[in-house]
């Protein structure tokens, strides 16, 4: 994991703007003056912008064209070279938000975009400017009391464990595109990409994590989408292929392709397809990836949640395959009904 301390972190900078959904005409608010924020507010602030970003997956800004073509990066630049700019780079932050704010599914809320001083990155203290969007206010319960009796009411704001969308950008690497840390909550919506590819414009780096997520992610469309299309394979045999490769990543420190087609695929014809599916996938989308890379063990928890092991018999029964393939036999009696017969030990 990328070594990141917001522990001793300050905040210089900070301004709010309000940016709606331009389909609806929901309309841009741009404040004229720095965010104020009391001194007894501040931790919960801090707590609220930084507390939920990771930084297994780390990005840095791209441009087809030009780096300095993408606007988000220029705003960073500036802010970064000429810290008096901040008010003007936040204001064009937010009308660049706003126009890329065309989704139905886009909710309004408050852009706060900040400036933080000694911040720990990969051993360094950086600054670092950062972009958070609030959409989601939730209703919240204050009760009062007086000499007599309580009393109850309510209003609405963000709850400090959850920040819908923010960006981090870390004075480093710059010619790279910097050093960047996403979070979208909304990352499995279809207005996803607004935030990620329109507004940012930004794409993995390569890592251990990155190179992780990804090679599973191969492997688990290879065996659900290309696999029985070529061979003749049982739901209960692609289980297994998807069970062998989830324990080859979390019992291996590092990813050596060929090892892993001969331990997991083991046959030939498998291998050959496996390998033109692989290769079709990386130039579709755009991914750079080498065939030997350290294994991330987070990479390796976040992905094992989708590979999934479960047999589904019509309405009736689950199987859950965990373990030995040749422990379940399929077939069918003689009246046509399939079956499934299953061998064990012990009944727990």
């Amino acid at each position: 994991m990328t070594g990141l301390d917001f522990s001793a972190a300050s905040l210089r900078q900070l301004c709010t703007h309000h940016v709606g959904n331009r389909l609806r005409e929901e309309g841009l608010i741009l404040s004229e003056q720095a965010t104020e924020v009391l001194p007894e507010t501040m931790q919960y602030v801090m707590e609220y912008f930084l507390s939920t970003l990771k930084s297994e997956e780390v990005y840095s800004f791209t441009h087809p064209v030009q780096l300095h073509q993408n606007d988000v990066f220029a705003a960073a630049e500036q802010i970064f070279s000429q810290v008096e700019s901040f008010l003007e780079q936040s204001q064009n932050l937010a009308r660049l938000l706003y126009e890329y704010a065309t989704h139905p599914k886009v909710i309004s809320g408050e852009l706060n975009v900040a400036l933080f001083d000694q911040v720990q990155w990969e051993g360094k203290e950086l600054q670092a400017v950062g972009i958070f969007k609030s959409e989601k206010q939730m209703p919240f319960l204050k009760m009062h009391s007086n000499q007599t009796r309580f009393s109850i009411n309510h209003d609405f704001g963000f709850t400090i464990d959850k920040i819908d969308k923010a960006c981090i950008i870390f004075n480093t690497q710059k010619i790279d595109g910097y050093r960047v840390l996403v979070l979208d909550n909304a990352h499995r919506s279809e207005e996803a990409k607004y935030w990620k590819t329109d507004f940012l414009k930004i794409k993995p780096i390569a890592n251990e994590f990155h190179q992780t997520q990804q090679f599973m992610t191969i492997t688990r469309d290879f065996v659900t989408q290309k696999l029985d299309q070529e061979f003749p394979v049982t739901k209960a045999d692609k289980i297994d292929l998807m069970n062998r490769s989830v324990d080859y990543f979390k019992t291996h420190d590092s990813f050596d392709k060929q090892d892993f087609e001969e331990s997991v695929l083991q046959d030939k014809g498998m291998i050959h397809a496996f390998r033109q599916f692989d290769s079709g996938y990386r130039e579709s989308n755009n991914l750079e990836l080498t065939d030997t890379f350290d294994i991330s063990m987070s990479a390796v928890k976040k992905q094992a949640r989708v590979f999934k092991s479960v047999l589904k018999l019509d309405k009736n029964f689950h199987i859950y395959i965990h373990g030995n393939r040749e422990l379940i036999e399929q077939g069918v009696d003689a009246d046509g009904r399939k079956f499934y017969k299953v061998y064990y030990d012990q009944e727990f």
